[in-house]
This record gives structure tokens, C-alpha cells and sequence, in this order.
């Protein structure tokens, strides 16, 4: 009689621990899961030449994605828009192809911006990922 009280107990602790990690697994936060991609060729050119920009990116958190080519000439200053992609569905890739002409000497920075929305006419999509910058050398 008294082992089978040990082996309830036992069994009772083992069900209340399951449950309580099941509860703490549900209530953890989720990371959305994607990426961005940038490529950029030539790294060199002279002024006048173009470079060609491509950028692909995903991201499980928005239902519809775009992804922007941005430019900046130097290190410091703002990020102009070059142009956009079209607007893809979720869980589909949003890519951008385009080229652009280098018009001043010293350092042309490019970078991509993934965007997300809930709905495909969002006015104010958020940012869901950042590429890493790539620099130009313009001579």
C-alpha cells in the first residue's frame, strides 16, 4: 500500500513538471525566422560606370514583402530610396534588380531594406531586416 502512494506521488510530480515546462515553452517568445541578401558587382568603378545591385530577402513575421535598394554617397548622411520590388506574398522570396550609375567620386554605399505588411495597400509598411552595407570605390 505504501509503495503504491510513493508511485502516485511520483507519477503526480513527473505529469505536474511536463506541464508546467509545456506551459513555459507556450509562453516563450517566437523569432521570426528570414534574411537578407545583397549583392553588388563591381566593388571598383569610375565615375560614369554602373553598378549592378540585386537583393532578395524573407521573413516569416509580415504577410507581404517588398524589398528596397537605398544609396548614400560617403559614410554619413541619409539614405536615398534607388527603387523597389515588387510586393510578394508570404513566405516567398522579395527581390530587387536594378543598377546604379556612380556620379561623384569617393565611396558609394548601398544597402538593402526588407519591408512588411499585414495587408498588400499598407501605407506605412515596417522594416523587417537590414542588409549589411556595401561600399563602392568610385575613381
Amino acid at each position: 500500500m505504501m509503495l503504491d502512494t510513493k508511485r502516485r506521488s511520483l507519477r503526480m510530480a513527473t505529469v505536474g513538471a511536463m506541464g508546467a515546462a509545456v506551459v513555459a515553452l507556450a509562453a516563450a517568445p517566437a523569432f521570426a525566422k528570414g534574411g537578407i541578401d545583397l549583392t553588388v558587382t563591381p566593388r571598383t568603378v569610375t565615375v560614369g560606370q554602373t553598378v549592378k545591385v540585386a537583393a532578395s530577402g524573407n521573413d516569416d513575421a509580415a504577410a507581404y514583402l517588398r524589398t528596397c535598394i537605398q544609396q548614400r554617397t560617403g559614410s554619413h548622411g541619409a539614405w536615398h530610396a534607388v527603387t523597389c520590388g515588387k510586393l510578394s506574398a508570404a513566405y516567398g522570396d522579395a527581390k530587387v534588380n536594378t543598377s546604379v550609375k556612380a556620379a561623384h567620386r569617393g565611396a558609394l554605399q548601398l544597402r538593402a531594406v526588407l519591408y512588411g505588411s499585414d495587408t498588400p495597400q499598407a501605407k506605412h509598411p515596417v522594416v523587417e531586416r537590414t542588409s549589411p552595407v556595401k561600399t563602392v570605390t568610385v575613381r
